[in-house]
């Protein structure tokens, strides 16, 4: 019964979806525990939201990554983000390169999943015409979701690889997000690498970087399955290449392998937002 009314709930079209709706939903769909008819409706929900907002911020703010990257900072703080006992955990005690080389993999079926599930909504319909250079509101929902994904792997990757990001969901959620959108492991000695909010050069970057995210998920426009196929694989190898580059900077601020769980019987899962 619960099931069939959040099913109901989320099929309903949503009055005036806002940008802390927008987030949490960005934030759920960045989990690895989604079966495959449940992304697929919150991915439907999503896109209706982002046909909505679209429409409220106009061509401008559109066209030049602003409001991708302004979603993606109000979704950072609800990513679910998993401390280092809790993925040993959850990996069925894997420690260092392997489990990140599982966190690597779980992402990459995440992001090829949803670009699978893009291609195959793309030709439902287009709610956001010329917002999008005509391209319809689902390639936005699957550019945030994969976004979304491929920063939780970074702040995971941190967490193996002992290179703790303290401090308020919001400056957490910050300095990941510039992580992401510079391809770079965050270094804690390096000066301005924690920084509590995002500046003028770490908004632009992430604003070209979700452009290129966004242009990326234009492949699963193709044809039937072709689309589907061709974002699934696009987005497992920009996932793999990212976790690639990352990981080679984490090897050099953690001045060694990565640590193992301090203490096996602490469990837990936190969100970026925990701290605040």
């Amino acid at each position: 019964m619960t099931g069939d009314l959040e099913r109901r709930r989320d099929e309903v079209e949503p009055p005036d979806g806002g940008s802390t709706e927008l987030g949490e939903l960005i934030g759920r769909l960045a989990g690895d525990d989604l079966d495959r008819e449940t992304r697929g409706r919150l991915l439907r929900r999503l896109a209706r939201l982002l046909g909505q907002s679209a429409r409220r911020v106009g061509a401008a703010g559109v066209g030049r990554g602003r409001w991708l990257g302004e979603l993606m900072i109000e979704a950072a703080p609800h990513i679910p983000i998993r401390d280092l006992e809790t993925l040993h955990a959850h990996h069925r005690g894997l420690m260092g390169e392997e489990l990140a080389d599982r966190l690597v993999k779980v992402a990459g079926n995440a992001t090829t999943a949803v670009g699978a599930a893009g291609g195959a909504l793309a030709a439902v319909e287009f709610a956001a015409p010329p917002l999008l250079l005509t391209a319809p509101a689902q390639l936005a929902a699957e550019t945030l979701v994969v976004a979304a994904i491929e920063v939780k792997l970074i702040a995971e990757l941190h967490e193996v690889y002992g290179v703790r990001v303290q401090g308020t969901g919001t400056a957490r959620g910050a300095a990941f997000l510039t992580s992401w959108a510079r391809q770079r492991g965050i270094n804690p000695l390096e000066a301005g690498s924690l920084t509590s909010a995002l500046g003028t050069a770490a908004k632009s970057a992430l604003r070209k970087r979700m452009l290129r995210v966004f242009g990326r998920s234009l492949t699963t426009m193709g044809p039937f399955l072709t689309g589907a196929a061709a974002g699934a694989a696009l987005n497992r190898a920009a996932t793999k290449a990212l976790a690639a580059k990352v990981r080679n900077d984490l090897r050099g601020s953690a001045g060694g392998p990565p640590p193992l769980p301090a203490d096996h019987g602490r469990r837990g899962r936190r969100h970026l937002r925990s701290a605040d």
